[in-house]
């Protein structure tokens, strides 16, 4: 068991009375992004959320970019991205000791969220079925690519293949060009909100406290729920949805154009939006081309739209066009990149961008938990734990 060189430093912080899952204890066998991200959205909720690794840790705490110290000692930014507000137990689940231990936090905890292969807790005792037949009533819920019933179930699934699977990669990058996948995992992080949101539902159904429920997180049904209206298309007209590089297939001008330095994006979504783009760029020859009178002829012409438009567009500055088709009522906006996104005023306003006190890298900048709750401040009650700092801690106060 490794303990913490150091206490935590935001001890005094600690609070979490005014979230609503305060009270609520969670067990999460998490590794890598689905499960470690359901488990600190419950745990910025208000849930004492219990980290169970085994001896060599989430394999997150290897993930570069590492900071280390004087000592030689080691953490990484990316599983302090993903694991504030968590305690860390650690054990070896085939040790019968140990598995023992774990199995006496889980009687005493109201969820746990998994994210192993399935079959992997069952075979070591600690599945719903073993678990649900002695508890009095526990949300346990199983992240997996494929999900529990599925005839990919063994499968292995990382974020790049159920994108590919799911449709994602299909409509993603420029018709006739090589699949491209979204630059962040939207797989993983989309599933952790479904696995998230259920798990929050369930421990405040009432019904929750007196019979157990398994809950089956599929990460394809997850992205392709999310694919609704690319489904709805294809169902609607036989035809499958094309990628468009930024395009819409709706609207028009909706996507990236071509400034004099760089590219922005504008959204004109309806005949008002489009009368203010051509006020905003001088181009009132534009509102009588009956290529573009209407919607649906833009959208049908939206190649030839956009060649015209950017023939203006490349004469100025893209903060020029931001600028002024802004002061026209027009949703736009530069494409950042992140530190661009990092230094805009919106994320220091709305108090997204904070700090958090990491073991052996120290203070590092953070992003807060979104969605803001009012009268609770969003901030990191707990530091990313050490691997097994709080073992002993955990026991001594989960278990009877």
């Amino acid at each position: 068991m490794s303990t913490s060189p150091e206490p935590d430093s935001t001890d005094s912080d600690r609070d979490t009375s005014a979230r609503p899952l305060h009270g609520m204890r969670v067990v999460e066998f998490g590794h890598v992004a689905a499960g470690p991200f359901a488990g600190m959205l419950l745990a910025d909720l208000g849930a004492d959320v219990v980290k169970v690794e085994p001896p060599n840790g989430d394999q997150m705490r290897a993930w570069p970019p590492i900071g280390s110290d004087e000592d030689g000692e080691r953490f990484s930014y990316n599983f302090t991205s993903l694991n504030r507000n968590k305690r860390s137990v650690v054990a070896d689940l085939k040790d019968p000791d140990q598995n023992a231990m774990v199995r006496r936090l889980l009687m005493s905890a109201d969820a746990v969220v998994q994210n192993y292969r399935p079959g992997v807790l069952d075979r070591l005792g600690l599945g719903y079925e073993s678990i649900s037949a002695e508890h009095r009533g526990i949300v346990f819920c199983s992240i997996s690519g494929y999900g529990l019933t599925s005839p990919y179930r063994d499968r292995g699934a990382y974020d790049v293949v159920i994108q590919g699977m799911s449709g994602l990669m299909s409509v993603t990058g420029s018709d006739g060009g090589p699949p491209v996948k979204a630059g962040v995992p939207v797989a993983d992080f989309i599933t952790g909100l479904y696995a998230a949101m259920t798990v929050s539902a369930l421990l405040a159904d009432p019904l929750s406290g007196r019979r157990s429920r398994h809950v089956d997180v599929p990460m394809l049904d997850c992205l392709l729920a999310t694919s609704a209206l690319q489904v709805s298309e294809f169902w609607g007209t036989g035809r499958t949805p094309a990628a468009l590089g930024s395009a819409h297939p709706r609207n028009a001008p909706y996507q990236a154009f071509q400034a004099q330095d760089r590219y922005f994006t504008l959204a004109a979504g309806n005949d008002r939006l489009w009368h203010a783009v051509c006020a905003a760029i001088e181009r009132s020859d534009l509102l009588d081309d009956p290529r573009f009178v209407t919607q649906a002829g833009r959208v049908e012409h939206q190649l030839d739209l956009a060649h015209l438009l950017e023939k203006t567009f490349e004469t100025r500055p893209a903060d020029h066009w931001v600028r002024v088709l802004s002061d026209h009522g027009v949703p736009c906006g530069p494409i950042n990149t992140f530190e661009e996104v990092l230094a805009d005023p919106h994320v220091v306003e709305t108090g997204l961008l904070t700090t958090i006190t990491a073991p052996v890298i120290g203070e590092v900048p953070d992003l807060a938990f979104p969605a803001r709750i009012s009268g609770d401040e969003p901030r990191a009650s707990r530091r990313p734990p050490v691997l097994g700092e709080h073992t002993e801690e955990v026991v001594a106060e989960w278990v009877r």
